[in-house]
């Protein structure tokens, strides 16, 4: 687990804010530069409502970063959401504006590091959080080229994602899914939270499909309970792995009894007990960004 003494100043400080155009619009976005390159390089997207920059100050991903010394980047979604593959019927609150290319702007960003010099185009990686999470499967789905793993935190496919994904070759995938969550539920359907929508499939057909996509057997290979760390957080974690062909990984980690949270010890929200009410506990057993890279620098 990471020291988070001083981390917030530590986590605003490392990284910078910066944009490119992209079909006519100017798309924003911050990056922490890592002093060796190439290096490995992580792009990390935001959940609706929020900004890249609520992933810098909320979650450990640029003490990470500094940490192993490796990019990261943290884009801006038009409207404070992503235009994953889903319809506006499976997304709640508003979605980015018609017409939006957001595989166009992440596949531009990964260009643009890769072509500075900074990324080494081998070990290039993506993941997010909810409706970042829904576009870092569709990422996965469309540019898989791009990528050597992908990870999504609290989301489960649909009907119409699961249609639209035909990755062009198999890759690495970590699922990170709470039992509890009330707007992205494990059991799948419609959430108990006001604000969900119907129609997602449970967290076991999610699992599954990528199963499937990356030729892994259907049967769960190992299930292992992680060490109860912080009694405190009403949850705990297990890690469900799969038997998988060398370097086509499928992992999900079951937060039992965790919300629409990012597991770790970062807090995720200006007020946190609003935030436990309306999304459910976080988990403090395992840090998620730790674990998603732990993942991650195992490919290729």
């Amino acid at each position: 687990m990471l020291a988070l003494t001083g981390a917030l100043v530590l986590s605003t400080a490392a990284a910078r804010a910066d944009s490119l155009v992209v079909n006519g619009t100017t798309r924003t976005f911050m990056a922490r530069v890592p002093d060796k390159r190439p290096a490995p390089l992580v792009i990390v997207l935001h959940g609706k409502t929020q900004r890249g920059a609520d992933m810098v100050t909320r979650t450990s991903w640029p003490l990470i970063a500094r940490r192993d010394d490796f990019a990261v980047v943290f884009p801006d979604g038009l409207n404070q959401a992503w235009a994953d593959s889903r319809p506006d019927e499976r997304r709640a609150a508003n979605p980015p504006p018609k017409g939006t290319d957001d595989v166009a702007f992440i596949t531009q960003l990964v260009g643009k590091f890769v072509a500075d010099g900074i990324a080494d185009p081998k070990r290039v990686y993506v993941t997010g959080i909810s409706n970042g999470g829904a576009m870092a499967m569709t990422l996965a789905c469309e540019r898989a080229d791009l990528f050597a793993a992908a990870a999504s935190v609290v989301m489960n496919l649909t009907a119409e994602s699961a249609k639209a994904c035909k990755p062009s070759r198999p890759i690495p995938m970590l699922l990170m899914n709470g039992t509890v969550d009330p707007l992205i539920p494990y059991d799948g359907g419609r959430g108990s939270s006001y604000f969900a929508v119907d129609g997602f499939w449970s967290t076991t057909q999610t699992l599954q499909f990528w199963r499937r996509l990356d030729g892994c057997e259907s049967k769960d290979a190992a299930t292992t309970d992680l060490a109860d760390r912080n009694p405190a957080d009403q949850s705990t974690v297990t890690r469900i792995e799969s038997n998988c062909p060398q370097g086509r990984d499928v992992v999900l980690y079951r937060v039992n009894g965790g919300g629409h949270r990012m597991p770790g010890n970062f807090p995720d929200a200006n007020y946190p007990k609003l935030a436990a009410a309306l999304l459910g506990p976080q988990n403090g057993d395992i840090d998620g960004a730790d674990t998603i890279w732990a993942f991650f620098a195992r490919f290729p």
